[in-house]
């Protein structure tokens, strides 16, 4: 057997699921969603990534000098200021295969302790939550409708069961409107969101670049509800019932999933979860 530590050597496998690696680290094994197996023989040292997600999850990592390319650049203010999926046939329900993406990413540059650090702090965040809202039955969980007021206003798009929000609106103790629709994303109708008469509406907006702007972006989608005819006289709009909370933390896949889960709960079931805790 030749040296694990060189290139096209037969990589150290440790026992359990998650990445293998090799003794000094390298060589390191990762399986995608599907189960294929890549071998990376040493820490990359230029990385294009193809969204927006795996390029916040690099940056939480600490190997975002590393990253040369996006295919899809996030838009101004998408990330926080501190930083500058997989389709299922199932609908999402946990972020399990999210903090997996944290590991593998971690595995394959090099910063394995840096991303059990950030899964050990997600799976902190969402334990909370789970456990303080345990009394409480599935059936009696408020219907939440997450409104992307960025993707217009003529029709509605459904956030869908596959969609990381269906697990980000799970964990914090609500039931999506859309879940049970097979796919991410799905066009809908405002006759659909009538009929499911949200408990809670999510007034989904992307980070305008400042507190200001974006503020008015949730000042906007707010009173689009309350006088368009068709949202008026919904429960969760005559009641105010409305989380504001950015597009960015809620639908694409990375660490600020758990905090979004955090003010979700922290919103809906204000006597269980005190500010987020």
């Amino acid at each position: 057997m030749g040296d694990p530590r060189e290139p096209g050597a037969d990589p150290a496998r440790l026992p359990g699921p998650g990445p293998q690696r090799g003794p000094t680290g390298y060589p390191v094994t990762v399986a995608d969603c599907a189960g294929k197996e890549t071998t990376i023989a040493k820490a990359p040292t230029r990385i294009v990534t193809s969204n927006a997600a795996s390029l916040e999850m690099l940056l939480q990592l600490g190997a975002g000098d590393r990253v040369i390319g996006t295919g899809f650049p996030p838009g101004k203010g998408t990330l926080p200021s501190a930083l500058a999926e997989q389709g299922a046939k199932a609908p999402r329900t946990d972020l399990a295969g999210i903090e997996d993406d944290i590991r593998r990413l971690g595995a394959v540059t090099g910063t394995a302790a840096r991303a059990e650090e950030l899964v050990t702090g997600m799976e902190k965040r969402i334990g909370e939550v789970r456990t303080a809202l345990a009394g409480v039955p599935e059936d009696e969980r408020p219907s939440y409708f997450a409104f992307d007021f960025d993707a217009g206003t003529k029709q509605p798009v459904a956030v869908c069961g596959r969609q990381v929000a269906n697990a980000v609106i799970t964990q914090a103790g609500a039931r999506n409107v859309f879940a049970d629709c097979d796919a991410d994303f799905k066009p809908g109708s405002w006759e659909d969101v009538v009929a499911k008469n949200p408990d809670w509406i999510q007034l989904s907006v992307r980070n305008r670049g400042s507190e200001d702007a974006t503020r008015k972006a949730y000042d906007d989608a707010e009173a689009f509800l309350r006088s368009f005819p068709a949202t008026q006289g919904l429960k969760a709009v005559q009641e105010g019932r409305f989380v504001r909370l950015g597009s960015e933390v809620t639908t694409i896949a990375g660490v600020r999933n758990a905090d979004a889960v955090r003010q979700i709960a922290a919103t809906v079931h204000p006597d269980l979860v005190k500010n987020g805790q």
